[in-house]
């Protein structure tokens, strides 16, 4: 053992060595920019230019040093080897009914893209409906969303290309699994919701410029409704906002086809909604229900001609009302008060409402009748996440699925009148979970704000520091972070790691106030839960700076880059992944200006320019520090945090640097910011990033 670990030091070093003296040249501009008297320097900008030849030839040297040094790690293919044993098992998606039929999702093992099927009962034989795998030769196109006609008679579905957020719909007839010649394009951030089977109401935005697809912002979305055997150009246009172009919505109809719905946003926080009476013909334009944007709204069902709403006015953890839609603005009636627990959503089945709760960042499920009367609180397998609460009117059971860290995700058959649970479908997952442990522990964060995290590793842990750990935050947008399985960790697990889960301010753990306690001017909170979440680590013995490891992906990216500027001393390890790393132009592209609601906005005030340049991670890399060990990973086809943000940062940490600790980006060719990718792309990841955070952690492959 101990010669095995002595030759490790020395590969390392050497490895270190070899990547920092081979970095591609980054070439510098002189650009400059001024903010309320500051000026800027940016000299990176050129990376912002998707086709740019020198960009190409850069991504392309930096992915050769990122390839060399990786493949020198002695054990990275018996990690994907591993990583391949444990992805190889049938995965299910949860059933949901239509007419007779109920559809679901499966992939065999390794099957880069899940296969749709439909079957006649619990015990008739699957039918394939849509094989995504014959789309493309290498999985690169994937299934977006699917939708059907309360019949079932035709589907809807949306596929997406290499990882974009830009989609095409085609419709099936399910019969026979004949395409219609129907074929819509330019759809983004969009379902398709069916009136009758006449049509659908959908979503899209004006034709893109195809040199800057990728990165042009994208304004002017417009509601429309097709109907089936149309040609797209001559959809009926339903709605639009054309006095705010940055404005963007959805559009959606009841299941008793009544009331066509709108919600519109500025950004990620806040919403509008506009509601249209189907059955009134004098109603011909949309009403405002309740005014944006300094509210969160959600439209959850009709009883009649009153409409129900998840909102958080004048209730952080947000509560369901009852508003007719004549008198909007008075009499609401409480259907579900607000709770001590955030109300996170709200479902609809068999003529109930499933009540979804978070209590300390797991799962609470509350089934109510339509008056508000708590049926019951459902009974969970523990301290997890549960989900898919939802189904027809109809309905007389539902499928739900759990998970947590050491739980497999379940697929559970709910009969909503008796509340008995049983288990439909367990994963034969290839591991042991009575070996791992979780708990969930309470930190101190500078403020004093008492802050969650889940702590997972394998039973009969010695704490003496020497173990490997790897925290993982977002902090942000109102997205909770909840307990959930993930094979790839399940490696790290039994190679001896912990993951550490950190529920931190800007997320919507203990609803609106937590939230608005992690976004715009306190902002830097995020940054410090995460950096407490660390030194409780080191405190209480689990690790130390040289085995800790942290990760984070989009908003986390920019949470990973942050924490990293502010205390390099305390990783040995960093993983930044599809971060937002510049603060100061993120709005100027695709739909980043959305964001706002949540970071502020450089351009638009003083005080705004200060938070974020103090934070940003691009402008707070300072040259001659030892930053940790890093890998960024990107993908050329990210549309939502486009990849110029994750070149600009590397480019700079990497003249930075003052140490030979490596700094590496991994940038990957036909993929996007993450849904969609296929598990070939999702195995090479998870195996170089696994073998980049052992390497420089010193843990040894067992």
């Amino acid at each position: 053992m101990k010669k095995r670990f002595l030759i490790m030091l020395t590969v390392a070093s050497a490895i270190g060595f070899n990547a920092a003296g081979q970095y591609p040249k980054a070439v510098k501009v002189e650009q400059a920019d001024n903010f309320f008297g500051t000026q800027v320097s940016d000299p990176y900008r050129w990376m912002e230019n998707e086709n740019s030849d020198t960009l190409r030839s850069w991504i392309s040297e930096e992915n050769a040093v990122t390839e060399k040094y990786l493949s020198a790690i002695p054990y990275r293919k018996a990690i994907r080897k591993r990583l391949e044993e444990l992805f190889n098992y049938p995965k299910y998606g949860a059933p949901s009914k239509r007419g007779s039929f109920y559809i679901f999702s499966k992939n065999n093992g390794l099957q880069n893209q899940s296969v749709l099927y439909r079957q006649k009962g619990l015990t008739g034989e699957p039918e394939q409906l849509l094989d995504p795998n014959t789309l493309s030769t290498d999985g690169t196109v994937a299934l977006a969303g699917v939708s059907f006609p309360l019949s079932g008679k035709y589907m809807g579905y949306t596929v997406s290309r290499s990882g974009s957020d830009w989609q095409e719909a085609q419709i099936m007839n399910v019969a026979d699994g004949k395409l219609l010649e129907d074929r819509l394009v330019d759809l983004k951030f969009t379902g398709l919701d069916w009136k009758g089977e006449e049509g659908f109401y959908y979503c899209r935005y004006p034709k893109p410029d195809e040199s800057k697809k990728l990165t042009n912002q994208n304004e002017h979305m417009k509601a429309y409704f097709h109907k089936l055997g149309d040609k797209q150009e001559n959809d009926q246009l339903i709605y639009e906002d054309p006095a705010h172009p940055k404005r963007f919505f959805s559009a959606g109809i009841t299941e008793d086809q009544r009331f066509l719905i709108i919600s519109s946003s500025e950004g990620t926080s806040g919403s509008e909604l506009l509601y249209k009476d189907l059955k009134d013909p004098s109603q011909k334009t949309f009403n405002v229900l309740l005014p944006g944007f300094e509210h969160q709204h959600s439209f959850i069902d009709n009883t009649g001609d009153q409409l129900l709403v998840l909102t958080n006015i004048n209730a952080p953890n947000f509560r369901l009302v009852l508003i007719d839609p004549k008198t909007p603005a008075a009499n609401w009636k409480d259907i579900i008060p607000e709770q001590k627990d955030v109300l996170l959503s709200v479902g609809t089945a068999g003529g109930y409402l499933f009540a979804q709760y978070l209590k300390d960042a797991y799962s609470l499920v509350k089934q109510f009748d339509y008056s508000g009367k708590l049926v019951r609180t459902i009974s969970l397998p523990g301290i997890g996440t549960a989900s898919g609460f939802s189904g027809m009117k109809t309905d007389t059971e539902l499928f739900y699925t759990y998970t947590s860290f050491n739980y497999p995700p379940t697929i559970f058959r709910y009969d909503i009148k008796s509340g008995n649970s049983t288990e439909f479908r367990r994963p034969e997952v290839k591991f042991d979970p009575t070996a791992y442990e979780v708990k969930q522990e309470f930190f101190t964060s500078k403020d004093g704000a008492k802050v969650p995290m889940f702590i997972t590793y394998k039973k009969g842990l010695k704490l003496d520091g020497n173990s490997t750990a790897l925290l993982y935050g977002y902090g942000g947008f109102n997205v909770p972070t909840t307990p959930g399985f993930s094979v790839s960790n399940i490696f790290f697990l039994e190679q001896g790691g912990i993951y550490v889960a950190v529920n931190l301010r800007g997320g919507n753990e203990y609803g609106e106030a937590w939230h608005k306690a992690g976004m715009l001017m306190n902002k830097q909170n995020v940054f410090n839960d995460m950096i407490a979440a660390a030194e409780w680590m080191v405190a209480n013995k689990y690790s130390k700076p040289s085995r800790l490891a942290l990760r984070g992906g989009s908003n986390g990216g920019l949470l990973v880059g942050a924490v990293v500027n502010q205390r390099p001393d305390l990783f040995a390890v960093s993983i930044p992944q599809v971060g937002v790393m510049d603060m100061l132009r993120y709005h100027r592209f695709t739909i980043g200006y959305a964001w706002a609601t949540e970071y502020g906005n450089a351009d638009k005030s003083e005080p705004e320019f200060k938070n974020l340049y103090a934070y940003s991670p691009l402008h707070n890399i300072k040259s001659g520090t030892c930053y940790p060990a890093t890998l960024v990973t990107t993908a050329d086809h990210d549309d939502r945090v486009v990849p110029a943000h994750s070149f600009k940062y590397t480019a700079a940490l990497q003249a930075a640097q003052g140490c030979e600790k490596p700094v590496l980006i991994r940038i990957e060719t036909k993929a996007g910011h993450g849904a969609g990718k296929p598990i070939s792309k999702v195995l090479d990841e998870a195996a170089d990033i696994w073998s980049f955070v052992m390497f420089n952690t010193g843990m040894v492959f067992r």
